[in-house]
């Protein structure tokens, strides 16, 4: 039998980018529901605005756990979404208006996403909190510049 713990993954996100517009990046931490890691990953996404980073952190979470999970259990799961993006929250929320048309773009596909599951929800945590998505951010983006210096 599952209990509902088992269908409750908390997930920490983190994107940024060097230059706003830059090179960009984003961090994923899914945990269980008692705060162990399951998975960690860091992906640069070429350019992008630092508001834009954390939304595709947030895209690239929901998708990847649809894809680790199976879109059957996926529909059972809760998810929480924290970030140290206030903006995202906020927006995802639905207390502040998005009036930049490519972070529209990115929320539909995040209101989209959250279709796949049996309720997302969406918390701001200061960045103290959410340290090893920012480390896998900075990751990403070393390896990238690394990677880039060597031709």
């Amino acid at each position: 039998m599952t209990t509902k713990n088992e269908n409750k993954l908390i997930v920490y996100t983190d994107g940024g980018s060097r230059g706003n517009p830059g090179p960009a990046g984003i961090g994923v931490v899914i945990s269980n529901q008692k705060g162990e890691e399951i998975k960690g990953y860091s992906e640069t996404i070429g350019e992008a605005t630092n508001n834009q980073a954390e939304y595709q952190a947030v895209i690239w979470a929901l998708k990847k756990i649809k894809a680790l999970f199976g879109k059957k259990k996926a529909q059972d799961m809760e998810i929480e979404i924290r970030t140290d993006s206030e903006l995202v929250v906020k927006h995802l929320n639905h207390e502040y208006q998005i009036k930049e048309e490519n972070l529209q773009l990115l929320f539909l596909k995040i209101w989209n996403l959250m279709l796949n599951f049996k309720k997302v929800k969406f918390t701001s945590v200061p960045r103290e909190y959410n340290k090893q998505a920012d480390k896998l951010v900075n990751q990403a983006l070393d390896n990238e510049e690394k990677n880039q210096s060597l031709f």
